[in-house]
């Protein structure tokens, strides 16, 4: 059960290091250009996705799938841009962090005379079954920028 945890701690460590992310300053969203795919998660959580179109010192306007929107700064949680540039290297990251904690927990808890082999045989089928986990978390781990986020979200 230990292994397991420490399994799951270390595969979710892609989702809990893009959690602590740092966001800018409402200044920040000036490095967006227009047609940049972004989310604005307002303050009543609700989400508003679309394509940014320009921002002022008091409000965002992005065309969203009812057509032109306009959200005050103050009803701003959180803009994300939406870009999935970091897909391909978060899978292969996810696959060779799952490979090697796989190897390792599957060495130490095989047997040294186990029925398909020794711990080089667990090695080897743990870093297989690990290396397709570690890729699945990697290809799903969040890689939007957040480029604003209120001081109290």
């Amino acid at each position: 059960m230990r292994k397991l945890s420490l399994l799951i701690c270390v595969l979710g460590m892609p989702f809990a290091s893009s959690a602590q992310s740092q966001p800018g300053s409402w200044e920040n969203l000036s490095r967006l250009q227009a047609g940049d795919r972004i989310q604005v998660v307002e303050m009543n959580s609700k989400k508003v996705s679309g394509i940014f179109s320009s921002a002022s010192d008091t409000e965002i306007s992005l065309q969203g799938k009812e057509g032109q929107e306009v959200i005050p700064r103050q009803d701003i949680r959180s803009v994300k841009l939406m870009k999935n540039a970091h897909r391909f290297r978060n899978t292969l990251i996810g696959t060779a962090v799952g490979a090697g904690v796989g190897a390792g927990i599957a060495a130490g808890a095989w047997e040294n005379r186990g029925f398909l082999g020794g711990k080089g045989v667990g090695a080897a089928m743990g870093a297989a079954l690990g290396s397709l986990a570690g890729a699945v978390v990697g290809a799903l781990a969040p890689s939007h920028d957040t480029i604003y986020r209120t001081k109290t979200a």
